[in-house]
């Protein structure tokens, strides 16, 4: 078996499950699971009459590349949200099974263990647990940049040692950020850009919560629209997109990578090995996802509506504010997090997420510690119910 996986640790849930193992819920309470970021809200019919209109495809073998549709589809939504050139849809775009198994396999594409010294790949702390295991698998070494109240949730990049940075390879990045909601302006990207300017490494940009905002008029600002905005092409950089949250449809494993034309030939060559093309129904109902906007927009207000309500109710009696985008409150609590975890779900059976349990001890601390992250995926009610629970422990 290969090494590498002993380095794997237990999967965020794995261990909320092992938390509260032997722990009844309080009975008197309905359930309200926060722990998850799994969203809710019902699909739109238009992607699944897509999909059941496209079933025949089935019949056929789908090709690593997508249909040139699904292509057209992807590049015409990327112009009309970041207002960047049309996308070469032969070169610059390949859809996938899912933002998840796209930036795993990238590292497994990227990373070169032929290079001298063994190769750094640079993460966000606390950070999606996908990066750290693709890491490992890919033969390379984390290092974690604690994101923190006090620099706004955003990494810092000018405390990285240039001896870590002459042998980084890939930077992860995700924003709007994974559990803060933060999201990186246009300095942050041009220091990143200039930093894989001089080091030569790849930048992969999570952009899995882009859709998910609260003000119609200030979209989170993507890593495309970033490299166009700074007079820059797509050097190094590759975006990682999903329908998942946008459309509601995270059983439906659809989003797709695009950037710099030369990693994205080498990425297909990969995936062409891999074995995972698209089904062609799925491929389908993601042209009908993408081409229509009106189904994010509800989606967004049904969200909106959520953080403007339950976020004041929280405000009083925890570290807590409206992210920038994301569906995530990352709260701060006195208590441990785990102990407050505990007490949420046996007391009051509200499953919330240890925000130790997204995050490694490094530099000294572990920066989820004294943080629970709420999903705010549940109905409006739900949510208010778990947030009256939340105060009436706190």
């Amino acid at each position: 078996m290969n090494s590498n996986l002993s380095k794997l640790q237990p999967y965020p849930f794995q261990r909320l499950r092992d938390l509260f193992s032997g722990i009844t819920p309080n009975a008197a309470f309905k359930p309200v699971n926060l722990s998850i970021g799994e969203p809710k809200h019902d699909t739109p019919a238009l992607i699944k009459q897509a999909l059941v209109d496209n079933l025949s495809g089935l019949a056929t073998y789908p090709t690593t590349a997508g249909l040139l549709d699904l292509r057209l589809a992807i590049a015409n939504w990327a112009t009309r949200r970041y207002g960047i050139p049309l996308l070469n849809i032969e070169k610059e775009i390949v859809p996938v099974n899912g933002s998840r198994e796209a930036l795993f396999a990238f590292a497994q594409a990227v990373i070169n263990t032929k290079k001298m010294g063994n190769p750094i790949v640079i993460c966000p702390n606390p950070f999606y647990q996908i990066y750290e295991g693709a890491t490992f698998l890919a033969g390379a070494e984390p290092y974690f940049l604690n994101t923190l109240p006090e620099n706004q949730y955003l990494m810092d990049f000018d405390s990285v040692p240039v001896e870590i940075l002459n042998r980084t390879q890939l930077v992860y990045v995700c924003s709007p950020g994974n559990p803060s909601g933060k999201v990186m302006n246009l300095d942050q990207w041009k220091k990143i850009f200039e930093l894989s300017d001089l080091y030569d490494f790849v930048i992969a940009a999570d952009e899995c919560y882009s859709e998910i905002y609260f003000d119609e008029t200030a979209k989170p600002l993507g890593a495309l629209e970033a490299a166009q905005k700074l007079g820059r092409d797509y050097s190094r950089l590759v975006v990682f997109s999903s329908l998942s949250k946008r459309s509601n449809v995270p059983g439906m494993r659809s989003g797709f990578v695009a950037g710099d034309s030369k990693i994205i030939e080498q990425f297909l060559l990969y995936r062409t090995y891999h074995g995972c093309a698209m089904s062609p129904a799925v491929q389908a109902a993601s042209i009908a996802a993408w081409n229509d906007e009106e189904h994010v927009i509800e989606n967004r207000r049904l969200y909106s509506e959520k953080f403007k309500t339950v976020t004041p109710m929280l405000e009083k009696t925890m570290s807590v504010e409206m992210p920038d985008a994301a569906f995530y409150l990352w709260a701060k609590t006195e208590m441990l997090d785990t102990e407050a975890a505990i007490r949420l779900y046996r007391d009051f059976n509200v499953t919330t997420l240890p925000g130790s349990f997204l995050a490694r001890e490094a530099h000294g601390i572990n920066p989820g510690k004294h943080f629970i992250r709420l999903a705010l995926v549940a109905n409006l009610d739900e949510c208010i119910e778990a947030a009256n629970r939340i105060k009436n422990l706190l």
